[in-house]
């Protein structure tokens, strides 16, 4: 099997894979932002603290996406 061919299979792979790891972090945003707002419009004098639990949360989240941004390029 020729070597280059086997390059190109990766990069595939690997790009399908990086696209498949931004789909997660995408679909937990959208959750986690509107759940906080969902929250803010129940129960607006907890919003200061719903809004610091988002934020850290929207961290958490954001560390996946960049994970998988890294992980694009070190393995293809």
């Amino acid at each position: 099997m020729d070597t280059t061919t086997l390059a190109q299979v990766t990069g595939n792979i690997a790009t399908i894979g990086y696209g498949l790891g931004t789909l997660g972090p995408g679909i937990g945003l959208g959750i986690l932002i509107g759940k906080t707002v969902e929250g803010m419009a129940r129960q607006p004098e907890v919003a200061g603290q719903l809004r610091t639990t988002m934020f850290i949360g929207v961290a958490f989240v954001e560390v996946l996406a960049l994970l998988a941004l890294i992980a694009g390029f070190l393995f293809t």
